[in-house]
């Protein structure tokens, strides 16, 4: 029998997470709203300052022009001058140590000028500055504002929201063109979903009815206490097979349905989710020796109440059944912190390496036995679980523990 080809190796994860939070200083961000406006208000400061020096330049020149006396003392006999320059007025002065007094003085007051135009002209241009960045800033919004709208509406995209819709109104320019271009592509992509869901739940729907009436037939031959034996032990066998297909049908609806975002949200509490499902798993886990353990707070929720108790229920079982022969436990805890609430489940197990934890949240995806090979489940726990965390608006991760097991969070907005 030929083997079973590998499945192709899953995507690169993107590095970006837009919901991740932004840090202390947003506004310290290195925006492009923020680049435009120092791009702007920098010209406008070296042009200012260019223009400043070129002024202070010719000023000074044509003070320097106009620097000499337009008179001459040459006889400073009965002439009687007051100033308030020193050494102008003095005894015993000769006309040319006058005319030297004058001449210095003058060149004070020019110095004096030029420092009070400069330092004029400085506060004049600090404050041009400050009215051009403040300019540029509105304007680069103004500008900016579509982009702005654009990044809100992919946000609300990536919550499996693909209704929305940019629709961006205004001149026919290149943001407009890319709001256009961005519009058409959630329109390709909420079709190619819906069809999608669409394809799998009627496939699912259309699976049921076989996979019942084969369990009724199965059923029907197996209360027949005159079977034979060889009759009794095919028809187990045949019986375990249908059950599993119907598991695999119900986990395909599921994912199917839970892949769009929750409309319908009430109140739920991730303690008493958690708790049924423990009492759903707490025979499975006694039969194998295991320790269901672990406190559960008060963490209450908006969502829906039986999709997030199969998260629950599909975390506590596989941590049931993929852990260790003796000495095993499951740890469920719940909390609320930091305005999100938080489950994990906890469990002892065999040791996952790192690099494969990511692939078992692909469906029919398992550890060492991808797509056959294992009789623990269908392969669509973890799936469903990430689908429905994300359609509530939370996430999911897996952390290897050291010693072997998982550590499951799920954290949901409160």
């Amino acid at each position: 029998m030929a083997a079973t080809p590998a499945p192709p190796p899953a995507p690169p994860k993107p590095t970006w997470d837009p919901g991740q939070p932004e840090g202390p200083f947003p506004w310290l961000r290195p925006t492009i709203r923020i680049r435009l406006t120092l791009l702007y208000g920098g010209m406008f400061l070296i042009a200012g300052i260019l223009l400043l020096s070129i002024i202070y330049l010719l000023a000074a020149q044509a003070l320097r022009e106009g620097n000499g006396l337009p008179f001459k003392i040459v006889d400073g006999t009965d002439i009687r001058v007051t100033s308030t320059c020193p050494g102008v007025v003095g005894s015993g002065q000769t006309p040319t140590q006058f005319n030297s007094a004058i001449e210095a003085c003058i060149l004070e007051q020019r110095r004096h000028a030029l420092d009070d135009l400069l330092s004029r002209s400085l506060m004049a241009l600090m404050g041009l500055s400050i009215i051009a960045f403040a300019f540029g800033y509105a304007m680069a919004g103004r500008v900016l504002s579509p982009l702005g709208k654009i990044t809100r509406t992919a946000r609300r995209v990536v919550g499996s929201d693909l209704t929305r819709r940019i629709e961006l109104d205004g001149p026919d320019d290149e943001l407009k063109e890319l709001a256009d271009t961005f519009d058409e592509m959630l329109d390709r992509l909420e079709r190619a979903f819906t069809a999608q869901q669409r394809f799998v739940a009627n496939a699912s729907h259309e699976l049921r009815t076989p996979l019942a009436i084969n369990r009724t037939l199965l059923e029907v031959h197996l209360s027949d206490p005159g079977a034979p034996v060889e009759l009794q032990q095919l028809g187990k066998t045949l019986l375990a097979t249908n059950e599993r297909s119907e598991q695999l049908v119900e986990g395909l609806l599921l994912l199917a349905r839970s892949d769009n975002q929750i409309i319908e949200r009430k109140p739920v509490d991730l303690a008493e989710v958690a708790s049924r499902a423990i009492d759903q798993a707490r025979g499975e886990a006694h039969a194998k020796g295991i320790e269901i353990r672990g406190e559960r707070a008060l963490a209450v929720v908006q969502g829906n109440g039986v999709l997030l108790e199969r998260i629950a229920l599909n975390l506590v079982q596989n941590a049931v059944r993929y852990n260790v022969f003796e000495d095993g436990w499951v740890e469920v805890t719940t909390e609320a912190v930091h305005g999100q609430a938080v489950l994990l489940v906890s469990n002892t197990g065999p040791v996952v390496p790192a690099y494969e934890v990511e692939n078992l949240f692909e469906p029919f995806r398992r550890l060492r036995t991808e797509r056959t090979g294992s009789d623990k489940g269908v392969g669509l726990g973890l799936s469903i679980a990430r689908s429905v965390a994300r359609a509530h608006g939370g996430r999911i991760q897996a952390i290897p523990r050291e010693g072997g097991g998982l550590v499951m969070r799920v954290t949901l907005p409160l």
